[in-house]
Parts: C-alpha cells; sequence; structure tokens
C-alpha cells in the first residue's frame, strides 16, 4: 500500500512539476516553448516523462483552464450559503470567484491570450475541457432553475440555454483581459449585468404569460 502510494504521489509530482514549469517558462519568455524536447531538456527530465501526462503542450494548457474551473467550485462548494443561492445567484459567484482564480495566474493568461491573441470566431483547443466541465456545471443549475420556475422551459430553446451561457463565459473573459479599470471593477460590472440579463430572459417573461393565457383561451373553447 505504502509503494503504491507513493508512485501515486510521484506521478502527482511530476505532473504538476511540468504544469508549473509550462507557466513559468511562458511567463520568463513571453511564449511556449518551442519542442517538448527543449522543454523537457531544459527540466533534466526525459521526453518520454511529458508524454506519460500529456500529449502536447496543448494537453497541459487544457489541463491548466480545467483547474482554474476546478479550484472555483471547490470554493463555492466549501461555501455553506452557496448551495442555498438562486440559479441567477450561483452564476454570480461561480463568475466573482473564477474572475479571483484568473487573477492569480493574469501575467500567464495575458501572454497568451492578450493583444487579441483570443480568437473571436473559433474556440482554443485547450478549452475544450473547460466547456465540457462548464456545460456540465450549469446544466444542474438550469434544471434546479426550472423546477423552481426560476427558469422557464421553452421548446427547442431550453435546450441552447447551456451554450448561450458558455458564449457568455467566453465573453466575460474577453472583457476581463482586456480591462486596466481600477480593481477591474467594469469586469465585475459585466458580470452582474450579463448574468441578470440572461436570467431575466430564461425567466417567464410577459410573453410567456401571453402565450399561456393564449393557449387557455383556445383549450377552453
Amino acid at each position: 500500500m505504502e509503494k503504491t502510494a507513493a508512485k501515486k504521489t510521484t506521478k502527482v509530482d511530476k505532473r504538476a512539476k511540468l504544469i508549473e514549469q509550462f507557466k513559468n517558462h511562458v511567463l520568463e519568455n513571453g511564449k511556449e516553448p518551442v519542442s517538448v524536447f527543449k522543454f523537457t531538456q531544459s527540466l533534466k527530465m526525459k521526453e518520454v516523462d511529458f508524454y506519460a501526462f500529456f500529449s502536447s503542450f496543448t494537453g497541459i494548457k487544457r489541463a491548466i483552464w480545467q483547474t482554474f474551473f476546478k479550484e472555483t467550485i471547490t470554493i463555492l462548494n466549501n461555501q455553506e450559503v452557496y448551495q442555498e443561492y438562486s440559479g441567477r445567484e450561483k452564476l454570480l459567484a461561480f463568475f466573482y470567484t473564477w474572475i479571483e482564480e484568473l487573477k492569480n495566474n493574469r501575467s500567464y493568461l495575458l501572454t497568451l491570450y492578450g493583444t487579441d491573441k483570443f480568437p473571436k470566431s473559433s474556440l482554443p483547443q485547450e478549452l475544450g475541457g473547460f466547456r465540457q466541465d462548464f456545460k456540465e456545471y450549469i446544466n444542474e443549475i438550469l434544471q434546479a432553475g426550472e423546477e423552481t420556475e426560476e427558469i422557464a422551459s421553452r421548446p427547442y430553446i431550453s435546450e441552447k440555454y447551456d451554450e448561450a451561457l458558455w458564449l457568455q463565459v467566453l465573453f466575460i473573459f474577453r472583457f476581463w483581459i482586456k480591462d486596466h479599470s481600477e480593481g477591474f471593477e467594469k469586469t465585475d460590472e459585466a458580470i452582474e449585468k450579463s448574468v441578470n440579463l440572461a436570467f431575466d430572459l430564461m425567466g417567464k417573461s410577459a410573453l410567456d404569460t401571453f402565450i399561456d393565457f393564449a393557449k387557455f383561451l383556445h383549450q377552453s373553447r
């Protein structure tokens, strides 16, 4: 048992070391390493050790994005009051907490995605895992919101809510990466306004009430 635990710890340490050294390289050189060979050579590590955890630098960047998400969720779940929040409040808490996590890595993120390096028309490959994790998370919120009627269930439209909110994630990240306001107060404002708008649109509106009434009149003939 002790040997197995030691091997597991060693693997975790090597993986964590690769991630940390990759971030350090980006920060110190302003770009990704030229190759896996040169990167591992600088770490006095065998190239095969890198491929035991990642198939490419994209894999490392993917792990970094997913770590930001996982750390955000861990912080939220450790707050008892979070479980009592409405869907709107949970998403607001998520974005505020997520941005705080990103702030700890702003220099790294600016190096890779600043000055319009973050594409507008296509999704960087390394965000694939984060996108999947976020959609699983937000779909739980959406389902609970429909049960409490905080969110209106609309045929064909409701199933697109998760994608719309994922686009909101990208909007907020792009906004924050370009934000130069004191304390990133403009980003906080963008989060509040965009989340409130999203939940207002997903909630039961006057139009929904009118449609329900029209259906009632039609069925009562």
